[in-house]
């Protein structure tokens, strides 16, 4: 799959520049395009802030219009605020992003314009993109041209990302309790609990131990958390420092 290009029209800051170059290195973007820089190019201030996407910066076209910088896109999602009274479709950044990915998974060749710093995109470059797309704010609705690179870039890698929505961190060296720890697990502690006189009366025996199972298998143990449970049962029924319970007043 072919990311969409990062197309910055007149772009003041290389700083702005270096922010932007670092979010399509975090969610997998390289193809940027400046048109006309204000501070000219190369620019010092944007390799500082690109922090780890140098080769983003290094690599960077530079066109000395927008007609040349999206030549070769054919779908071309414009970053606006304000509304321009443009019979275009308007999408939302997630919007966008589901449309940026059926278009590329058609081999279309994409890109998101971003205008400069001080007033964003004029209408005339509007006026050649495919869409727009707004970003939603609750009051303000100026956002940094980096920030705003950044939210879509993630939109975008949110539709390729396969992380778990929760996951537990349980360390780089432990591994998920096999099915015969837990039953084992199982086990020893029913057999404890039978021996404890904690299993009663007998007709209830067989559901108390049903909801215990289903209570330990929703706690997703680790090797080592079933170990240290076990050790745990081991010690309450027969531990060396066991003591009578204390006296009750």
């Amino acid at each position: 799959m072919t990311a969409p290009a990062i197309i910055l029209s007149h772009p003041q800051l290389g700083e702005n520049i270096g922010a932007a170059a670092r979010a399509m290195k975090n969610f997998g973007l390289s193809d940027l395009r400046l048109v006309n820089p204000r501070d000219g190019w190369p620019n010092i201030k944007a390799n500082h802030m690109a922090a780890g996407a140098g080769d983003i910066v290094d690599k960077a076209k530079l066109f000395g219009s927008l007609k040349h910088a999206l030549a070769d896109l054919q779908f071309v999602i414009a970053a606006t605020a304000r509304e321009r009274g443009a019979a275009k479709p308007i999408y939302t950044p997630a919007e966008a992003a589901r449309q940026l990915h059926a278009q590329v998974n058609e081999g279309t060749s994409c890109g998101i314009l971003f205008g400069n710093e001080r007033a964003g995109l004029e209408n005339d470059e509007v006026s050649i993109a495919t869409a727009i797309l707004t970003i939603p704010t609750a009051e303000f609705w100026s956002l940094n041209l980096g920030q705003s690179v950044m939210l879509l870039c993630y939109e975008w890698f949110r539709g390729l990302d396969e992380t778990a929505p929760v996951r537990i961190d349980h360390g780089p060296i432990a591994k998920k309790a096999t099915r015969q720890e837990i039953i084992e697990l199982f086990e020893h502690l029913e057999s404890e609990l039978l021996a404890s006189g904690f299993l009663y009366p007998p007709h209830k025996e067989a559901p108390m131990i049903r909801n215990l199972r289903a209570f330990l298998n929703r706690t997703d143990m680790t090797d080592q958390e079933v170990r240290t449970l076990r050790g745990i049962i081991k010690a309450l029924a027969h531990g060396k420092f066991r003591r009578p319970p204390p006296a009750r007043a």
